[in-house]
C-alpha cells in the first residue's frame, strides 16, 4: 500500500541520502520534502529525482505552523532531520540551535497530532549523552541518562524529550533513533570528513582538533538510512534505538591518517588546530539491540565506506567546491593552526 513521506530537511546531507534511499526502496511512496535551504542544505544533491511525479519540494522552515500544518494534511509518516546540527556552528551562534532544534519540532509534533499521522519518526543524535572516558569500554546503551555539553547537543536532547513527551501525553506514535557520527555521499564539507577529503584534492592541510585523540563512532549514511528504514517498518511504536557503526574504537588522527593512505597522501598533510570548546573526548554506541531486535547491521567497514566517499567527492567537484567557496569565512575562524591560536 503506498503512502505519503513527508521528510524534513530534505535537502541536507542525511536527509537527501534518505531520500534517495526510499525513493528507490519504495518508488510507490510519494516523499514530500520540506527544507529552507539554509546553508547546509543544497537543491543540488536531489536534482536527479527533481523530475519524480511522487517527488515533492517545499521551500520553508518547520517553525512556520501554517505552512507545516498545511503539508501535514495528507502525511501518513514523517521523518525529521531538520536540524541545526554543527557543534562549532552552535557554540559561534546558539540561538539558531535552539529556535529550530527545539521550537521548529515542537511545532511539527502540534501539527502531526492534529492530522493524525501514524508515525513520527525522530532522528537524534548519540551527543545527547554527553562524553566517556577514552580508553575505555564503555559505550551509550538506552540506559545511559542524557548529560548534553554543546548548545548543539542541548538542543537536541530538548527535541528528544519533547517527543517522548508528545507520546505519553497525547498519544503521539512515535519512534526515535539516536545516531553516531555520519559520513558519506552529499555532506557539507564542513564535517571532518569531507573536509579532511576535500582539503587533500585541493592540495590544502588538513585541520585536526587538538592532539586529535578523539573518539567517534562513525556511520556511513547509506547504513543509517537502511537502519531507519527497519525502524520504520517493523519498530516498536515508542521505542528508541541506538545506530552506530563500528563495533572498536579508533581516534580522530587514525581515521584522518587512514583517508591519507587511501588518497596516496602521508601524513605530512595533517595539520594540528584549536582545539574545539568543551570537545568531547568520546563516543561510542551500543547498537547490539538494534541488531538482535530488527536485524540490522552495518553494511560496509569503515574503510570500505571512507572508499566509497573518496571516490564520491573525486567524482562531484562541481557540487562541493561551490560549497567551501561559500564557507571560507568560517574556516578561517573555526581551524586557525595550533601555534597561531596560542600566539
Amino acid at each position: 500500500m503506498s503512502q505519503t513521506v513527508l521528510v524534513t530537511g530534505g535537502a541536507g546531507f542525511i536527509g537527501s541520502n534518505f531520500i534517495h534511499y526510499w525513493l528507490k526502496n519504495h518508488p510507490e511512496d510519494t516523499v514530500i520534502n520540506l527544507d529552507a535551504l539554509t546553508y547546509a542544505g543544497n537543491p543540488a544533491s536531489l536534482q536527479d529525482i527533481a523530475g519524480l511525479p511522487n517527488y515533492v519540494f517545499v521551500e520553508g522552515n518547520i517553525t512556520d505552523g501554517e505552512l507545516v500544518n498545511k503539508i501535514m494534511d495528507d502525511v501518513d509518516v514523517v521523518v525529521h532531520f531538520a536540524a541545526e546540527s554543527h557543534v562549532d556552528r552552535s557554540i559561534l551562534e546558539p540561538s539558531i540551535f535552539l529556535t529550530t532544534n527545539v521550537i521548529g519540532t515542537q511545532v511539527l509534533l502540534d501539527a502531526a497530532l492534529k492530522n493524525h499521522v501514524k508515525r513520527f519518526h525522530h532522528i537524534s543524535t548519540d551527543e545527547v549523552f554527553g562524553s566517556l572516558e577514552l580508553n575505555s569500554s564503555e559505550k551509550f546503551t538506552l540506559k545511559t541518562p542524557y548529560d548534553p555539553r554543546s548548545p548543539y547537543s542541548a538542543s537536541k536532547a530538548g527535541s528528544d524529550h519533547l517527543v517522548r513527551a508528545y507520546g505519553e501525553t497525547y498519544g503521539l506514535p512515535f519512534t526515535l533513533t539516536n545516531c553516531s557520527n555520519n559520513y558519506g555521499e552529499f555532506q557539507f564539507p564542513e564535517k571532518l570528513f569531507g573536509l579532511a577529503i576535500t582539503n587533500v584534492l585541493e592540495g590544502k592541510k588538513v585541520p585536526v582538533y587538538g592532539d586529535g585523540l578523539n573518539v567517534r563512532d562513525w556511520l556511513y549514511v547509506q547504513d543509517h538510512c537502511s537502519a531507519i528504514e527497519k525502524v520504520l517498518l517493523n519498530g516498536r511504536e515508542g521505542a528508541t534505538y541506538l545506530v552506530g557503526g563500528l563495533v572498536g574504537d579508533i581516534s580522530n588522527i587514525d581515521v584522518v591518517k587512514l583517508i591519507l593512505k587511501l588518497m596516496d597522501r602521508d601524513d605530512s598533510q595533517i595539520e594540528f588546530v584549536k582545539d574545539r570548546a568543551g570537545h568531547d573526548r568520546r563516543y561510542a554506541i551500543d547498537w547490539s539491540h538494534l541488531n538482535q531486535e530488527l536485524g540490522w547491521s552495518p553494511s560496509v567497514t569503515l574503510e570500505e565506506g571512507l572508499q566509497k566517499t573518496i571516490d564520491w567527492y573525486t567524482q562531484n567537484e562541481a557540487w562541493w567546491r561551490p560549497l567551501k567557496a561559500s564557507a571560507q569565512a568560517f574556516f578561517a575562524q573555526n581551524y586557525k593552526p595550533a601555534t597561531e591560536a596560542h600566539s
